[in-house]
């Protein structure tokens, strides 16, 4: 081998591990607000809003979310898993006629059973699985976290109560089928929908003139 392919391979060797490195500091810098809004989506402004409007303050916030669970492995459901769980929600949804707020608490144990199945912190650590949610499925997450507010705070049983809980429990149902997803839907799971029309999906169950109390 001549003394210049020598020196063209060393020189190629070294151009390849200068870009690595650059890859490599690019991948651990913080991410900045525009990429932390196309991530968490709706959820990036209500942090943003709780940081009373500071957007910094609200980063900081999401990039450690990010930090402590980005690199959460999401385990794949068996088959016979999914259906399970998929009767389970179904036989919530059609209890809400004449019990919502026993639905909606069902609605909520169900998103932390299978989350937890998928591999999200499970067991009464809502706070740091809401946050780990929040971070793989960031346009669909709120929806939890109205059902288990709505479960373990009081409602009023009147009209505006249990539209309320309608509402929240149509909300939840979209990070619940992302959970119960196959491996192909979730490699979308996180994208918004371009025109989401919940009355073309919501089921017979769920209509609000049909719920008793409404």
């Amino acid at each position: 081998m001549s003394t210049g392919v020598i020196i063209a391979l060393i020189v190629i060797v070294a151009a390849v591990a200068v870009v690595a490195a650059a890859l490599t500091l690019l991948a651990r810098r913080p991410q900045g607000g525009r990429t932390l809004r196309r991530r968490f989506g709706p959820e990036y402004d209500r942090v943003v809003a709780r940081h009373d409007g500071d957007a910094r303050a609200a980063e900081r916030d999401l990039a450690e979310r990010v930090k402590r669970h980005g690199s959460l492995r999401r385990r794949p459901l068996e088959e016979a898993a999914r259906e399970r769980y998929t009767a389970r929600w179904t036989a919530a949804q059609e209890r809400f006629v004449d019990s919502p707020r026993d639905a909606v608490a069902e609605a909520d144990q169900l998103l932390g059973e299978v989350a937890g199945e998928r591999g999200f912190p499970d067991g009464e650590r809502y706070d740091e699985r809401l946050e780990a949610l929040s971070v793989h499925h960031g346009h669909r997450v709120h929806g939890y976290r109205r059902v288990h507010e709505a479960t373990h705070s009081p409602t009023p049983d009147d009209r505006a109560g249990t539209e309320e809980l309608r509402e929240a429990m149509i909300e939840a149902r979209g990070l619940f089928e992302e959970l119960v997803s196959t491996e192909r839907q979730d490699s979308a799971a996180d994208r918004p929908d371009p025109a989401p029309d919940n009355r073309s999906r919501t089921p017979w169950a769920l209509n609000r003139r049909q719920v008793k109390g409404s």
